[in-house]
């Protein structure tokens, strides 16, 4: 069969990881897959046109609103999978939400990474119930065995004469929407205590407004740096050299980065929002730090129940702010560098979340049983086609 498969095509970011790993499936399968940015097309008669041109018979999209509402109306069947920000953000939008409601009505199926993600969908869109399928991140990760730790130390400027270093990695696009620059101030400052800390953001340029306020503050900020995409295997192999991941989105689907620094052996601190709490158990396969939105203000505490003791030394007070921060994100963010202290100082627990990281994606997010549904559920097109 041959296929069109619709997605948000950003070199080096989570969605065109995604989009890549599915077509493999497909083509394994036996189908021609046409794999295109959604971004590229302005309207659905562009896509017309391409579907006449190639000679397209089904279709695929990764992103409800950004890629679904291109493949209504052509005659073709297509099924979806949701990409986080269309449920966690769009919905919320009362156009948006229409035109992803009609997209599910014409879609023989739907993917959802997340049980919570499916539950999200059928109350957001109650008709699609019924064609809304779980499938969870397939993860193979491919470390290049020839990479250089020391040349990406040397990269991002880290003084590798320092004693126990550790490494702290965010990979993201550089878009408000994975926040990156959320813990920057409350890490400069543990790096000011202790030289041997730092933070390192790796990601392409997304948003240029948001990527020059992230190189500015970056740039003002002690133990904290910036360096662009990498290609895959060599990422995964700085993310298997790192101390630890880092994820302090406001929104997420489903991490990749997260679930592949688990099958690298390495503990994830991320922050505690649904696409999170999902893949992450706190103090079992990794360690949540409060969302401010959740933060207690009644007696002082986020949500683990932790009062970070820097903040005594701080003279904040609830109500009060830090600059143009609320006093609940910097508690929150007080809480993040505490985990990783304790990480950092207890051995033990960090071994325990590695060993149950790994076990966690080899059992739950197998590369095989992703290839294995994909390719069941374009067969639903298949059929359709022969109709």
């Amino acid at each position: 069969m041959r296929l069109l498969f619709l997605a948000v095509l950003r070199p080096h970011t989570g969605n065109a990881v995604t989009a890549g790993r599915v077509r493999d499936h497909l083509e394994a399968a036996g189908h021609m897959c046409v794999l295109r940015d959604a971004f590229d097309f302005e309207s659905p008669s562009e896509i017309a046109n391409l579907i006449t041109a190639k000679n397209l018979e089904a279709a695929l999209a990764l992103h409800l609103y950004r890629g679904g509402r291109l493949l209504q109306g052509h005659g073709i069947p297509f099924g979806v999978i949701f990409g986080g920000t269309d449920l966690n953000e769009d919905a919320s939008d009362k156009e948006k939400n229409e035109v992803m409601g009609k997209v599910l009505e014409e879609a023989r199926f739907a993917v959802a990474f997340t049980e919570a993600m499916k539950d999200a969908a059928q109350v957001q869109w109650p008709h699609a119930t019924g064609k809304i399928f779980v499938q969870s991140q397939g993860i193979a990760t491919v470390p290049n065995a020839d990479y250089n730790w020391d040349t990406f130390l040397q990269q991002s400027e880290i003084d590798q004469s320092a004693d126990n270093l550790y490494v702290f990695l965010i990979i993201c696009g550089l878009r408000p929407v994975k926040d990156p620059l959320y813990l920057v101030d409350a890490f400069s400052e543990w790096h000011q205590e202790a030289p041997n800390m730092y933070m390192v953001i790796v990601g392409p340029e997304v948003d240029p407004e948001f990527t020059r306020e992230v190189k500015d503050r970056v740039g003002r900020a002690a133990g904290v740096r910036l360096i662009r995409e990498m290609c895959q295997e060599d990422l995964h192999a700085v993310v298997k050299s790192c101390f630890a991941l880092v994820n302090s989105s406001v929104s997420e689907g489903m991490s990749a980065a997260i679930l592949e620094a688990m099958d690298l052996e390495v503990p994830v601190l991320a922050r505690n929002i649904p696409g999170n709490s999902a893949v992450v158990e706190h103090g079992v396969t990794g360690l949540l730090f409060s969302n401010p939105q959740d933060h207690n203000p009644g007696d002082g505490t986020t949500q683990s129940g932790l009062l970070p003791p820097t903040l005594i030394f701080t003279g904040l007070s609830t109500g009060q702010s830090d600059g143009d921060k609320s006093y609940m994100e910097v508690l929150s963010s007080q809480e993040f560098i505490q985990l990783a202290k304790r990480l950092v100082s207890d051995p033990t627990l960090e071994k325990e979340i590695v060993t149950n990281g790994r076990e966690y994606v080899r059992t739950h997010h197998s590369w095989q049983v992703e290839r294995d549904t994909y390719q069941r559920l374009v067969r639903k097109l298949e059929a359709r086609v022969e109709e």
